[in-house]
């Protein structure tokens, strides 16, 4: 096995386990089983578990992004962007990995940790904003409340239909949510 084969596997069994466990539910001893190495391999790739749960995380938030952009600058009007971005289909019950780690005290409390969460969500909220002001300069969308406080309202709508649909156990609080937010959206609509 070479070694950027075992350090992905590494990554992968990490993000698996922090979007399962969170931070200090994700043991070095967890991380080595579920990827199938052993101790001397972890620690050849990494500094340890800091060093790869930064490096999971960043790989989670790249992936995020991905998908979020492949929505965001698909086809359509500006709302059949974002709609695709909150239709997008997702596995609500488990939550957000970004957005679950935001609640972890452990990655709060470490910088290199938060980084990839605080720039994901900064990213996704300049770039939703980004969606709405050309919705508006193509003359989709009235003006009204500011482009970034819409793409904030979006992302709130987001993470917190994933913590509402956890708290039910049922996915239908997520499709509320976004239900709401596509309304609300569509009342900014001119068509």
């Amino acid at each position: 096995m070479t070694g950027m084969a075992t350090q992905d596997r590494l990554i992968e069994s990490t993000q698996e386990l922090l979007w399962e466990r969170g931070y200090v539910g994700t043991s070095p001893k967890a991380i080595q089983q579920r990827a199938g190495v052993g101790q001397g391999s972890m620690y050849h790739h990494f500094d340890g578990k800091p060093g790869l749960a930064a490096a999971a995380l960043r790989r989670s938030a790249e992936q995020m992004r991905a998908a979020a952009e492949a929505d965001l600058a698909g086809p359509g009007t500006a709302y059949d962007r974002i709609a695709a971005y909150l239709r997008r289909e997702r596995d609500v019950l488990r939550g957000c990995r970004i957005g679950r780690m935001a609640q972890d005290p452990e990655v709060v409390a470490d910088p290199r940790l938060r980084a990839p969460v605080a720039e994901t969500f900064d990213w996704l909220r300049g770039r939703l904003a980004e969606v709405i002001a050309e919705g508006r300069s193509a003359g989709e969308l009235r003006a009204g409340a500011e482009p970034a406080d819409l793409a904030a309202a979006v992302v709130a709508v987001v993470q917190g239909g994933y913590v509402l649909a956890r708290a039910a156990d049922d996915a239908e609080p997520f499709e509320r949510a976004v239900r709401g937010a596509l309304a609300l959206l569509a009342a900014h609509r001119t068509d």
